[in-house]
């Protein structure tokens, strides 16, 4: 059976309509297959991947109608094993399609989903996909069945500019969210920011979001933690009153429409440039932690960046290391466990002096917790939004438990 995901960002609950990855849904009256890549088409199958998150290296259909698609990173060696595939597949009737993943470096990683609509989304059946071994690397054979209607398959769910937009005109029709263009990115993409809380907090939290393009679990996690903090209860609202939290969901709206595996269009990885600020998106990060630093009204308190690798995890400053507030880390990860019934929760703490992430970064320069908060790829995506809002409960008491500056 196949396991399903939720639709509409695992049920963001201000989302204002879900938004699919490409313009409109394909006529299947108007050609269907005149839309595909010509050296990907035999005329009863094709492929294509003209949607934001598309992204293959070379895609041949054989002799018997099977699709062969190569997958490459942006870099050689890559960056990092974030072996993202996205793609559309096309019949002119319907069929049972066999497509081959074959990656030129690092592997298989992300089971396959699909969709018809880029919103609603399941996992490909397990018995479906085979994964095999050649010459030392994973490759994936795939059979897909179509019922005539183009079909996207997808590394992870497509979460792009577009879906951000949409959740962002949500939170604004609360009333409780300002929001804002930061800035714009190498190919002149609007990175934006959104604030809540109390304009006049001297306490002051910075989310960030999707440095790396297809982390998607982070961003699956970030919608519930934000919803969280403006929820209307007696904690939100009092930690409202207190604190002034400004989020930057998308950091890397280049590198998510590219489909890159990590880095953005000046070939960096976002997440190792906090220090160096080479590229436009980190720089924009780079001023909101000064100007909160410069303003003697204004003090940073914590700094949580979300990401997605193999297991759920937190990526933290070791205790023994100071920070003010002090030992906030501990105590918010105890108060999370002890919400988290029947699940344990992991830390890695650890820290490099310099290290250009965003964690120690935010440790060095400010003193402040900064935690790298990390979602596995796989992890049962309704368990993700308990996770972001159990998270997000937890570190309210704990920052409300804390002295003020």
């Amino acid at each position: 059976m196949k396991r399903g995901i939720s639709a509409c960002l695992a049920g963001a609950i201000w989302l204002s309509g879900c938004v699919a990855p490409g313009a409109a849904s394909l006529d299947r009256a108007a050609e269907p297959l005149a839309v595909a890549d010509a050296r990907c088409s035999d005329g009863s199958v094709a492929i294509d991947t003209a949607f934001d998150a598309g992204a293959l290296a070379s895609c041949t259909v054989g002799d018997d109608g099977r699709i062969s698609i190569t997958l490459s990173p942006e870099d050689a060696p890559p960056i990092n094993c974030s072996a993202w595939y996205a793609f559309r597949l096309h019949s002119n009737a319907p069929r049972v399609v066999g497509i081959d993943l074959n990656y030129t470096a690092c592997g298989h990683r992300y089971e396959p989903k699909v969709s018809y609509d880029g919103v609603e989304w399941t996992y490909l059946d397990p018995a479906k996909v085979e994964v095999m071994e050649v010459e030392g690397t994973r490759m994936a054979r795939l059979s897909i069945r179509t019922d005539g209607r183009p079909i996207f398959v997808s590394a992870q769910e497509i979460i792009v500019p577009a879906t951000y937009d949409a959740w962002l005109d949500g939170l604004e029709e609360t009333g409780m969210v300002e929001r804002e263009t930061l800035g714009h990115s190498a190919e002149g993409r609007a990175i934006e920011i959104m604030y809540l809380g109390n304009p006049a907090a001297r306490e002051q939290v910075v989310l960030v979001g999707r440095q790396h393009p297809p982390e998607v679990t982070g961003a699956l996690a970030m919608f519930p933690f934000v919803e969280t903090l403006l929820e209307h209860t007696e904690l939100a609202r009092r930690f409202r009153e207190r604190f002034r939290v400004s989020a930057v969901p998308l950091l890397n709206p280049d590198g998510v429409v590219k489909g890159h595996w990590r880095h953005n269009t000046g070939g960096v990885d976002l997440n190792r440039d906090w220090g160096p600020f080479t590229q436009p998106e980190t720089q924009l990060m780079r001023d909101v932690l000064v100007a909160i630093d410069n303003d003697p009204d204004r003090r940073l308190r914590l700094l949580l960046d979300f990401h997605s690798t193999g297991r759920d995890i937190f990526y933290t400053i070791p205790d023994e290391l100071p920070t003010d507030p002090p030992l906030f880390t501990r105590d918010w990860l105890a108060r999370y466990q002890d919400r988290m019934s029947g699940y344990e929760v992991t830390r890695d703490a650890r820290h490099e002096v310099g290290r250009p992430i965003s964690k120690a970064h935010a440790f060095d320069t400010y003193g402040v917790p900064a935690v790298t908060f990390e979602l596995g790829d796989e992890t049962d995506r309704t368990l993700i939004r308990r996770i972001g809002r159990e998270a997000a409960i937890a570190m309210m008491e704990e920052l409300l438990a804390t002295e003020r500056p």
